[in-house]
């Protein structure tokens, strides 16, 4: 219970619903600046790439420069890889479309890896719909991204160790731990102390998601003590494998210790927002019902009885963005692609 009134007051959930609101308020196709200027008019307290974006905002420079190394030096964070669950949850059963979505949102305070991290989460979330098999559902978020990224490379290296040692989920986190646990850009808050936010990065903490998910075994508590002693950013690492995982089993088929405590915090707003969980869920309904009917799918009737159609999209390769390990922030090539 008491965690459960302490994700009242989180970053993750306040960032996710400023999104959906904007999503809801401006359609699911709104374009980036419209969604920037209402991430910009926002009061709660940021940090990494979220705060920089913001202050980007605040002062003129709208996505996607808000999000790019040269203007922000976070830009390969966590940030929208733990904001990014609702744009899954809206895309129930199309990943293609979570996709699409991600890739134009994730600009506003990321770039490169840090855009992946959220398309990855935001495809295994849209996946769990309909998907029973954890290694399916994160290959559908692997299949959202190029794989000449280096997230998607980091992604696949833990597919591998699970393929060698599938029942040893410390052999997978020590193979991300090996190849890619120092190589990360993001600096101190301060920039006094260049190493002391090592542990932010996307792409290893998008690995534990994985490692999470496939040596989890389908159990909730398994999966969350899995993304919890891998480390680094541990939290939200737990809350995005067990969010894909609850999405899976469906909130029926969840143990009652996640679901009990829920009456407490019914009417007690998220912060810096409109809604409890309750409101939150309607809007959601709202905007999913915006995505599937702009991809051609909705609500239909048959023989007097209402459905959901889903339909079957195709997932598009989405452009190369990287910032190089070792390169200058100001030597990254601009953004060009289309958001």
């Amino acid at each position: 219970p008491a965690m459960l009134v302490n994700a009242i007051m989180q970053d993750d959930i306040y960032v996710d619903l400023t999104f959906l609101a904007a999503l809801v308020k401006h359609g699911v196709d709104a374009p980036i600046e419209t969604i920037g200027s209402e991430f910009g008019a926002t009061k709660y307290e940021l940090w990494h790439a979220n705060e920089s974006a913001r202050s980007n905002i605040r002062a003129g420079v709208m996505p996607p420069l808000s999000g790019h190394p040269s203007r922000n030096p976070h830009a390969d964070d966590i940030d929208f890889q733990i904001e990014a669950d609702v744009l899954g949850l809206i895309s129930p059963g199309m990943p293609a479309a979570a996709q699409r979505t991600a890739w134009r949102l994730g600009h506003v305070m990321n770039y490169g890896d840090g855009v992946y991290g959220g398309v990855f989460i935001a495809a295994m979330y849209a996946a769990a719909f309909f998907e029973d098999d954890p290694e399916r559902v994160v290959r559908a978020g692997l299949d959202a991204i190029p794989a000449e990224s280096n997230y998607a490379k980091t992604i696949a290296d833990v597919i591998e160790a699970y393929r060698e040692k599938p029942d040893d989920w410390r052999h997978a986190w020590q193979v991300v731990e090996n190849e890619w646990g120092a190589k990360v850009h993001c600096p101190s808050r301060s920039g006094a102390d260049p190493a002391r936010n090592l542990g932010i990065g996307a792409n290893v903490n998008g690995a534990y998601v994985a490692i999470a998910l496939l040596y989890g075994g389908k159990d909730p508590l398994l999966t969350i003590r899995i993304a919890a002693m891998s480390g680094r950013d541990c939290d939200c690492n737990a809350a995005s494998a067990m969010g894909v995982l609850g999405t899976m089993l469906g909130f029926k088929r969840l143990p009652s210790e996640f679901s009990k405590a829920l009456p407490m915090i019914r009417g007690r707003k998220f912060s810096y927002t409109d809604y409890d969980w309750t409101a939150a869920l309607k809007i959601m309904e709202a905007a999913a019902l915006q995505q599937l009917q702009k991809n051609g799918g909705g609500i239909v009737e048959e023989n007097g009885e209402a459905f959901l159609k889903i339909p079957v999209l195709e997932m598009r390769p989405l452009p190369l963005e990287q910032w190089p390990y070792g390169l200058d922030a100001a030597e990254v090539p601009l953004p060009n692609g289309t958001y």
